[in-house]
């Protein structure tokens, strides 16, 4: 690519799909470029001395139009000093300043497109639209690609789907020992003699703990221990209610929460079903991309990307959002499910998942964007957004 320096942009480097920025860092690094990424910080700073990339601290997890503004200001001094030849805005609050400070400096800018779904409002929808002002939008699936062109009218010569990725060396089936797995169930107290129902997923209400108790209440005559793992979120006490919920549904010590797990791969090993009971539509899924590359069955509400993201798995069930009595059924039948079927499934499941969501998929999907943009031989803004054919 020319040894590009790319400065990826985003609000923090804090959660979980902030990864992914670490990744595309390295993949930049590993072909002779420089990769910079400017963030509000976070506890994924610390691991980036290993992709190589270099970071600066910016205040961009604000709304407020003068903090975004400033915040404007401090990529454009970057983008100057660093000599940067693209910027890729990840986030919608970061999107905003990457964009004005690509404007003024004439970069070109790149976006990813990872909304859950349309915007009301027209402040809103305006506030979003940054995620649509990039000379080229990545939409993280199918799903938000529609959502790109019907709401933002981001038409096929800029917009690029380069699916979300995930460590296909970690999430490996054959690469979980036994060791791991029998210090996991240690910890968390599981019980030899019942499946395991497993929600991953930070405790927040759009994850859809309640409704996931609501239809476990309607199946508590059947064996199972449900396991929710996930890190606090913003809600302080929301564990304590889901607890309570719980016991009010009969579920006495069949609904178990523990912490955010470091070694999820070995947790998915030990769950018999996972689930994604989130009632609100996900741009992508990283929890089913993550099963399914382990080759477990997966019982999720049909939103957002679910669809696209099960289609052909044997072991998927989708059920409507805001329906226990759909899930509690569909949870039913995975429970059912044959023993050896299970196991050929299982490794069909893995292989088609761990094809279509490998990291170095994703990186390379997205240095081909870069590409686009370099080879060109006199970059000039796009024009304004215009409407044309929704892409393929």
């Amino acid at each position: 690519m020319n040894e590009p320096v790319v400065l990826l942009v985003l609000p923090t480097l804090a959660q979980a799909g902030d990864r992914i920025a670490l990744d595309i860092a390295g993949a930049v690094q590993d072909e002779s470029g420089t990769a910079l990424i400017a963030s509000s910080g976070g506890a994924l700073v610390a691991e980036l001395p290993r992709s190589g990339a270099r970071h600066i601290r910016i205040a961009l997890d604000r709304r407020n139009p003068l903090g975004m503004m400033a915040s404007a200001s401090k990529l454009v001094r970057l983008i100057r000093s660093e000599s940067v030849d693209i910027v890729h805005a990840r986030g919608l609050h970061a999107a905003w300043p990457a964009y004005l400070a690509a404007r003024r400096t004439s970069r070109p800018l790149v976006t990813t497109f990872d909304l859950g779904g349309p915007t009301v409002g027209a402040f809103d929808r305006f506030y979003a639209s940054a995620l649509a002002r990039g000379d080229r939008v990545i939409a993280v699936s199918d799903f938000v690609a529609r959502l790109a062109y019907e709401q933002h009218k981001v038409d096929d010569r800029r917009l690029r789907l380069v699916r979300r990725g995930i460590d296909t060396d970690s999430f490996d089936p054959a690469r979980v020992t036994a060791p791991r797995m029998i210090r996991l169930a240690r910890l968390w107290g599981l019980p030899d003699d019942l499946p395991v129902l497993m929600l991953p997923g930070r405790l927040m209400p759009h994850n859809g703990h309640a409704l996931l108790i609501d239809a476990l209440a309607r199946i508590k005559d059947r064996a199972f221990h449900c396991l929710v793992v996930g890190a606090e979120g913003d809600h302080p006490g929301y564990s304590a209610e889901l607890e309570a919920k719980a016991r009010a549904a009969g579920l006495n010590g069949r609904f178990h929460i523990v912490p955010e797990c470091r070694d999820m791969a070995a947790a998915y090993m030990l769950a018999d079903v996972v689930l994604n009971a989130a009632p609100v539509p996900e741009a992508f899924s990283l929890v089913l991309a993550e099963a399914q590359a382990m080759g477990r069955p997966v019982v999720s509400t049909d939103r957002g990307s679910a669809r696209e993201q099960v289609a052909g798995n044997e072991m998927a069930w989708l059920v409507p959002p805001e329906d226990p009595a759909a899930l509690a059924s569909a949870i039913g039948r995975a429970l059912d499910l044959d023993p050896d079927l299970r196991a050929r499934l299982a490794a069909e499941t893995a292989q088609r998942a761990r094809a279509r969501y490998a990291r170095t998929t994703m990186c390379a999907g997205t240095l081909a964007v870069y590409r686009e943009l370099m080879e060109r031989p006199s970059w000039r803004p796009a024009p304004a957004l215009t409407e044309a054919s929704i892409p393929s």
